[in-house]
């Protein structure tokens, strides 16, 4: 398992060994002994959800804030798509990078999102399963949601026709706005 930091600090991308065989292949998505070495501090699951979506789905930018926080661990697991990840965190010395891989279900690659960075993917397949592995379990009024398709934060989302979104994806605040109310953790 090779374990690696992007450019936002505490965020990384995890790509498992893969051991094919005649019967298939097997991987390990996640080992907490040598992710929370690499981390430098446990990551604990509280909560496990999943998302199917159409191809062409943006869903995010999503984050949460408070005293809860929340670290999420993403995998494709099913179809493909690209994530993206936005450090929103006041003071972080990344504040406003944001990096996008491509995950799919045969590779296994899987990205941690510390708490305080919003992520967001859109969908490349149709049917494709998201699985996000979450560090509290949801509570309401905690969520942040960002625009994904703010100027400010220019994520190439590479989609070719006007994406699916959500009314509240469509409509959510600013990254601007979003420093005016407070409502993003500190670095």
């Amino acid at each position: 398992m090779d374990i690696r930091e992007t450019g936002i600090p505490g965020a990384f991308v995890v790509t498992p060994e893969q051991l094919p065989d005649e019967r298939g292949n097997f991987y390990e998505a996640m080992h907490s002994d040598r992710f929370a070495r690499a981390l430098g501090r446990p990551f604990e699951p509280r909560q496990i959800n999943y998302a199917v979506s159409r191809r062409n789905t943006l869903r995010g930018l999503h984050s949460v804030a408070g005293p809860q926080g929340q670290d999420t661990f993403v995998t494709c697991v099913r179809g493909a798509l690209r994530a993206f990840l936005a450090d929103l965190r006041l003071g972080s010395p990344a504040f406003g990078l944001v990096v996008g891989h491509e995950l799919d279900a045969d590779s296994g690659v899987s990205v941690f999102v510390p708490e305080g960075v919003a992520h967001g993917l859109l969908t490349l397949t149709d049917e494709a399963c998201v699985c996000y592995v979450l560090s509290t379990a949801h509570g309401p009024g905690a969520q942040v949601d960002i625009d994904p398709l703010d100027p400010v934060l220019a994520i190439d989302w590479g989609f070719t026709e006007p994406p699916l979104m959500s009314a509240g994806d469509s409509g959510a605040m600013s990254l601007r706005e979003a420093v005016a109310s407070r409502v993003l953790a500190s670095w």
